[in-house]
């Protein structure tokens, strides 16, 4: 298990967060400006909406104060790179997608430490001992912005390589998060059994209610299909590896991450569910969108 945390997570993170940075340009941190909207809504249900209802859900389903620190960690995340690919299955607006990954991956480094350390300061699980402090929120910085800037230089100076190379890492980034979800689930099998009932009735309502609120909420304010389907995609699908990583490689507590463990394995089945059934209901508008 230590050289699983210590070593094979952050590597494999390290590894993901490097495949969207070759997927990123300047331009789509500029196309931001361009669908101000979108990106704005988005953001505040991100960042600030979804914090809110997961502390309603944490404090309603009564967990531990170790889980409900977890909770709040995954709640804090940003969307991982899985939504893009799920955006681009289900006929969303992929380029916002990779925009709004980009500006939350960015945005994460501040409000990920800060949500965490409020949540061990009001849940207190770890008997008064400080939380993330700042020279952690360093390695935070370091796992999530190092590479994915190694992978925008690469796409800068070596553009057929980074092109050449983009699938390959896709495809490398979905199966080592498929490998580390599941490895973390089976190195805490005997604490994931034992929390399981706690955990897999808040874990499927948060990434309903994340799905449905990154969908309704943009809608509700006129902005088009496809891209409320790019944010509910976004704002749903959390980075469960980067939760987990933080967790077990930052903090050093295996039961912080279970939370993100269950939220990861079930997201994926609930996730590909919503968008058989939003996009249903968008095949008329899908013509005059293309």
């Amino acid at each position: 298990m230590s050289a699983l945390t210590t070593i094979g997570l952050p590597v494999a993170l390290g590894i993901i967060m490097l495949g969207l940075g070759l997927s990123l340009t300047l331009g789509d941190f500029a196309r931001v400006l361009k669908q101000p909207k979108a990106v704005i809504i988005a953001l505040l249900c991100q960042l600030v909406l979804l914090p809110l209802i997961c502390f309603g859900l944490v404090l309603a389903f009564s967990l531990p104060p170790i889980l409900a620190v977890g909770m709040m960690m995954l709640a804090a995340s940003p969307g991982g790179t899985t939504a893009n690919l799920y955006s681009h299955l289900f006929r969303g607006d992929v380029a916002l997608n990779i925009s709004l990954t980009a500006v939350n991956s960015v945005i994460a480094v501040i409000t990920l430490p800060f949500i965490t350390n409020l949540a061990i300061a009001y849940f207190d699980p770890f008997d008064d001992q400080l939380g993330l402090q700042w020279s952690k929120a360093l390695e935070v910085f370091a796992i999530v912005l190092l590479p994915v800037a190694l992978g925008m230089l690469i796409r800068r100076f070596w553009p057929t390589f980074a092109h050449t190379m983009d699938k390959p890492v896709r495809i490398a980034s979905v199966l080592i998060l498929v490998l580390v979800i599941g490895g973390a689930v089976a190195s805490n099998w005997a604490l994931l059994v034992a929390n399981v009932a706690q955990l897999a009735g808040i874990t499927v309502l948060f990434c309903v209610i994340s799905l449905t609120v990154g969908y309704l909420v943009p809608r509700a304010i006129k902005v088009g299909k496809r891209q409320a389907i790019a944010t509910s995609f976004e704002i749903g699908i959390h980075n469960a590896t980067l939760a987990i990583v933080i967790a077990q490689s930052v903090l050093g507590s295996t039961e912080l991450s279970l939370p993100a463990a269950v939220y990861g394995v079930l997201m994926f089945f609930i996730a590909f569910g919503f968008g058989f059934l939003i996009r249903d209901r968008s095949g008329a508008e899908r013509a005059p969108a293309s």
